[in-house]
């Protein structure tokens, strides 16, 4: 077999630096989806632990959802779907909503496990000390289950900056999709998507790393 390809990288050089503002832009989205995703997902997660029934299953049925459906049908619910009815939204509104739905789910299920994992103890403690119930979780109890799902809520958010390379499907241009664009224009696909990975790499390392940092900051004794 004979492979007469030939690689210029040159074309891609030239497009590093819109390369790397698409990046702040997957960032950008990616970290509001998580602070979205993060403010519902503990609704979610009280809710399904106790909440009134018709609440509890509107929440399962939202957990149930983002968590067992493709992430791309969901990203297509928010253009395709909302469209059929009449609302249409914005590329960014449409993968930011996908974003914060999947984020949602997922993060309340982890919540879920948090709250599960910190004794009722804690609760009975808090209560016979005076506390209101909500000074009781605001004070005691969601500070302990934001440190036990501190390195689910990282592994989340790396999913999101991953998870939104779909949104090129959209139409949206953050980093994939500023990639595509850019690759169909000089049809060098195989070099402009060998330098995204390696962009998308750095950034999942850089997350990680100041995660490392901030867990070390915030929880070491």
């Amino acid at each position: 077999m004979n492979f007469d390809y030939t690689f210029h990288w040159r074309p891609v050089i030239r497009k590093l630096p819109e390369l790397l503002e698409a990046s702040l832009v997957t960032l950008q989205i990616s970290v509001l989806s998580m602070i979205i995703g993060i403010g519902i997902g503990l609704v979610l997660a009280l809710l399904r632990m106790g909440g009134p029934k018709y609440l509890s299953w509107i929440a399962t049925a939202w957990v149930e959802t983002a968590r067992n459906t493709p992430a791309l049908f969901q990203l297509f619910f928010f253009s395709f779907g909302l469209g059929a009815f009449g609302l249409h939204l914005t590329p960014y509104l449409i993968v930011l909503a996908g974003l914060s739905f999947n984020n949602a789910g997922y993060l309340a299920e982890n919540f879920r496990g948090g709250f599960q994992a910190v004794p009722d103890t804690q609760m009975r403690a808090a209560r016979s000390l005076g506390m209101s119930a909500t000074q009781a979780y605001t004070r005691i109890i969601i500070p302990q289950v934001f440190r036990i799902v501190y390195h689910p809520m990282t592994n989340q958010l790396v999913w999101a900056v991953l998870m939104s390379s779909l949104a090129m499907i959209v139409g949206f241009r953050e980093l994939a999709g500023e990639t595509q664009a850019q690759a169909f224009k000089t049809f060098r696909i195989f070099e402009y998507f060998a330098v995204t990975a390696l962009i998308y790499y750095v950034m999942v390392k850089m997350i990680l790393g100041i995660s490392r940092l901030l867990s070390w900051r915030l929880f070491r004794y």
